[in-house]
């Protein structure tokens, strides 16, 4: 507080030397002139000195034979008249400011908290619907009447609260956390597990249904692997009924897939020429505004760097300004060599050995060629693995028979 006192009243730092510099000092503290920051620096003092006190030097000087010189002059005082004199830039902070303070009397971004049932587009259509949007002035926003039609138009929000934040709309919402029971459709029960592919059964553990294949069998795509028809036999062996279950198995199948992938000879590189063109831009919420341009270069990419200044940012204000470099490159085309193309094709056989591993595939054998043709090179790969199979289809129901379910 007293540094930006003095800052406001003024103050100089000088030099003090001659006949007697504490002398000097001495009477200073006798008339009640305050000097702080004294350094001595041979026979000549160096201190600072508020305005005021400055001007009732000279009958001290003359006394004491001392001289005076103002090193520094600091404060308000010296920068006002600078300041008057750069009439462009003191109507630019004076335009600064009031930009800000018209800036806080209205809402500049909308935040939400909470949500996990409803989405973030959903809540914007509601409060476009209710006439809450980024722009609007505070005093046209009535929060309670905002925060009980939030309630009302979503049903499992049980709290709701909506504040201003400096230019933000904070609303934090609590959704109900009970969980949502859906009713299954009901269907009657009855479905068999088949194979989806060619191999051979390696393990097989069956919780319902009518085994059709045992371990060790050799079976075909579509081959019927557990069946959701249960026959219900009489004393005399013969089948009285059927009862219809849903097929439940782990059955594990080993069998072969293939993996094949190629590399083209030649690819195609960007080279960078060095020659860069940049532009500017200027973003008001998602609207950009730019002067117009022509192409800079036949060939370019552009690199876009955006920022917001950290006053905007602290006020929400949604103002953005952009930097857009076009660099200029040109196509060239290369030849893979042999080490090159090997590091990118293994790159690609462990994507996919890993996707496997993920299914939860383990992989028994695997034999791996890497070839090459007249216009690529190829990997070609054959795998003996194991994995669960058994897709769930609808039971082919017997007629002519008495169900279950019949008297």
């Amino acid at each position: 507080m007293i540094k930006l006192l003095k800052y406001l009243r003024g103050y100089l730092r000088i030099r003090v030397s001659g006949f007697s510099p504490e002398r000097f000092m001495n009477l200073c503290s006798n008339k009640g002139i305050l000097l702080w920051d004294i350094v001595r620096e041979g026979d000549v003092y160096l201190m600072c000195i508020n305005l005021m006190g400055f001007w009732e030097l000279r009958p001290i000087v003359k006394k004491t034979g001392t001289r005076v010189a103002v090193l520094e002059r600091y404060g308000l005082p010296f920068l006002l008249p600078k300041l008057l004199k750069r009439k462009v830039f003191v109507a630019g902070l004076i335009l600064t400011i009031g930009f800000w303070i018209l800036s806080s009397f209205y809402i500049w971004d909308i935040k939400l908290t909470g949500n996990y049932q409803i989405t973030e587009d959903v809540f914007e259509s509601f409060l476009k619907d209710q006439q809450v949007r980024i722009g609007m002035r505070k005093d046209h926003l009535d929060i309670e009447a905002l925060e009980k039609e939030i309630r009302r138009k979503f049903p499992q929000i049980t709290w709701a609260s909506a504040k201003l934040s400096g230019t933000r709309l904070q609303i934090d919402i609590k959704e109900n956390d009970a969980p949502i029971i859906v009713e299954a459709p009901e269907s009657e029960p009855g479905r068999d597990l088949i194979s989806e592919y060619n191999g051979t059964i390696a393990a097989m553990i069956v919780r319902s249904g009518v085994p059709k294949v045992a371990i060790g069998d050799s079976v075909e795509q579509g081959t019927l692997l557990v069946e959701g028809k249960v026959p219900v036999f009489n004393e005399d062996a013969t089948i009285r009924e059927y009862q219809y279950v849903n097929a439940d198995a782990d059955i594990l199948l080993e069998h072969t897939i293939n993996f094949t992938t190629s590399l083209p000879f030649d690819h195609v590189e960007k080279v960078y020429t060095g020659r860069e063109e940049k532009s500017y831009y200027v973003k008001l919420g998602e609207e950009a505004y730019k002067l117009p341009e022509e192409r800079p270069f036949q060939v370019y990419d552009s690199l876009i760097r955006e920022s917001r200044p950290i006053a905007l940012e602290k006020l929400s204000i949604p103002i953005y300004w952009g930097e857009v470099t076009h660099r200029e490159y040109h196509n060239m085309e290369y030849t893979y060599t042999l080490e090159e193309a090997k590091e990118i094709l293994n790159q690609k056989l462990m994507e996919f050995i890993a996707s496997l591993e993920e299914k939860g595939v383990q992989i028994i054998e695997k034999n791996v060629k890497i070839e090459k043709s007249d216009t690529e090179w190829m990997v070609n790969g054959e795998f003996l693995i194991r994995e669960l199979v058994g897709e769930s289809v609808e039971t082919e129901r017997m007629g002519g028979l008495p169900n279950s379910d019949e008297k």
